[in-house]
């Protein structure tokens, strides 16, 4: 009798239902924007859907407490947010809700690369077109409308401005098939950029 009490007192009690020990919870990860479900993220979006997990505006993230998020991904959404506050003011809220170290990866239309596709003496008419749809907005519906031209040095300003540091252009970011990875006659459209929240 005395030899069970022993045995319970001192069996670790670190384990869940079946004997499994239990994991830690997986870190918050926000897709700005996105639509496609992923299991390691939650879709923040303005529009409905399916897979979407919080409906609202990325300019608002007040349901998310300061320094709770590990990392964010927005592909093709600051170049819907005005430049004279709206993009600014995201992105400082995009810095508050990281946790120290968190990362964001942001991908926007190049403004450097579409002007020069659009000077391009070889494309056409529709070609043009099409590039100019690139900076302006797909226009499809009153969500899908560019505000901002951004390039390298703009983006890596306002990121700056909100805080972030370590900023680093990159080819690709290798989560989702998405804009960011979108070749236009050869060449690539996006401009990709990581950023972290430091430390300190």
């Amino acid at each position: 009798m005395l030899l069970d009490v022993m045995k319970n007192l001192f069996r670790p009690r670190s384990r869940g239902l079946g004997g499994a020990t239990p994991s830690a919870p997986m870190p918050l990860r926000l897709h700005i924007g996105g639509k496609t479900p992923h299991p390691r993220w939650k879709i923040v979006n303005t529009v409905p859907g399916q897979h979407v997990d919080y409906v609202r505006s990325c300019t608002d993230l007040s349901i998310f407490p300061e320094a709770s998020v590990a990392e964010i991904y927005a592909s093709h959404v600051l170049e819907h947010l005005g430049y004279r506050a709206e993009l600014a003011d995201t992105l400082s809220e995009f810095h508050r809700v990281l946790q120290p170290g968190g990362m964001l990866r942001a991908s926007v239309p190049d403004l450097t690369t579409l002007c020069s596709l659009f000077l391009d003496l070889a494309s056409d008419a529709p070609e043009r077109f099409e590039v100019m749809r690139m900076m302006f907005g797909g226009q499809i519906d009153s969500f899908d409308f560019h505000r901002v031209g951004l390039d390298q040095e703009f983006l890596a300003g306002f990121l700056a401005s909100a805080g972030f540091a370590d900023i680093q252009r990159v080819t690709h970011f290798g989560l989702f098939d998405d804009s960011s990875t979108l070749i236009f006659k050869g060449h690539a459209i996006s401009l990709n950029l990581v950023a972290r929240k430091p430390r300190n």
